[in-house]
């Protein structure tokens, strides 16, 4: 878990209550948001590896991260760790895509899109030209999950989403599903995925899906 403050609803990553099948948790100390998303985690794998290694000591049959921009340290991340390890929702885009009709794209919606780069994409096996889309950065929902000292008011958070998504499917209407790379955005899967008419997949749901073939 990265080091932060702000609520999680049900749908986070980080509300025991989003899962159906028992989890644990460990903070990452000095793991901020602005130190993964904007500093691209520099200087902290040792401390996430140190961290999955409490996790597996206490019973963990497997790990995921609370930051989808982890993404970046898969391949050192999986190769450190005794058991498997999903760093980031943006692992399902290259399945998700090869499901789709002809013609069709996975999009991704981030908590940031211009810290999303080419390589965040690559580490994961997805194209380095997926569509992507974020939150305003000067929006209510961006600043809690960046930092800001303000509480997390969930129907603006639902209203930012709903308005990036509108911005990421006029620009590309070839997407035919959504990815949320935010592990803060679940809550409001189920809004957008109506609001969308596409299939919208979260790391929740990719976490019950890795749970499922894990070994107890």
């Amino acid at each position: 878990m990265l080091q932060t403050g702000f609520a999680r609803p049900p749908g986070d990553i980080g509300n025991p209550a989003s899962f159906a099948f028992p989890v644990l948790f460990e903070v990452v100390e000095g793991a901020s948001a602005v130190r993964v998303v904007h500093g691209r985690a520099e200087g902290l794998l040792e401390p996430f590896i140190a961290a999955g290694r409490r996790l597996a000591t206490r019973g963990a049959v497997g790990l995921m991260t609370s930051c989808g921009f982890l993404a970046l340290h898969q391949q050192q991340l999986a190769a450190a760790l005794p058991v498997p390890v999903a760093t980031s929702s943006l692992l399902q885009v290259p399945l998700i895509e090869r499901l789709l009709p002809a013609g069709r794209r996975v999009g991704v919606l981030s908590a940031s899109a211009s810290d999303l780069t080419s390589a965040h994409l690559a580490a994961v096996g997805a194209a380095t030209d997926t569509p992507v889309g974020g939150l305003e950065p000067a929006g209510h929902f961006a600043r809690v999950l960046l930092g800001a000292a303000e509480p997390l008011d969930p129907l603006q958070a639902e209203r930012d989403l709903a308005a990036a998504a509108d911005r990421l499917l006029a620009d590309h209407h070839e997407i035919g599903a959504i990815v949320l790379e935010c592990t803060n955005l679940g809550p409001y899967r189920a809004a957008l995925a109506q609001r969308t008419g596409l299939p919208v997949y979260d790391v929740v749901g990719f976490a019950h899906w890795f749970h499922r073939g894990l070994c107890p």
